[in-house]
């Protein structure tokens, strides 16, 4: 049986994403739901992958955005299980910001999501 630094090691999840124009918002700059819908995205893939269980967003806390990202960059999340408590989990993701044509790369937003497991009646379940 797996420990769990081992589960969450094996979890962390990676995607890699360019900003084009059709996610940008007036100012050029990766649009802000964009962000979070990407951020969901990793957060929920990683809790899946921690639990191999049906789990639920049940929470956002704490997004910052500390550095707008300009169209034309490529942006890293990654996520990483945080917390663990008896049916819910806590994501960590963490967006890093590279320059398409330079090796400046930069952590530019940090957030943490909150995951529930759930039966098939969308019940609480142990998660893991």
């Amino acid at each position: 049986m797996a420990t769990l630094e081992q589960l969450k090691n094996k979890s962390e999840t990676r995607i890699f994403k360019a900003v084009f124009p059709n996610t940008t918002n007036h100012y050029d700059t990766l649009f802000g739901g964009t962000t979070l819908h990407m951020m969901d995205e990793a957060s929920f893939i990683c809790a899946t992958r921690f639990s191999r269980k049906k789990v639920v967003t049940v929470s956002t806390d704490k997004i910052d955005f500390s550095t707008p990202i300009p169209q034309g960059s490529i942006v890293e999340l990654v996520a990483r299980v945080d917390k663990v408590g008896r049916t819910s989990c806590v994501v960590k993701v963490e967006i890093f910001m590279e320059d398409m044509y330079s090796k400046q790369r930069d952590k530019v937003v940090t957030g943490y999501f909150t995951f529930v497991a759930v039966d098939d009646n969308k019940k609480p379940i142990p998660i893991i």
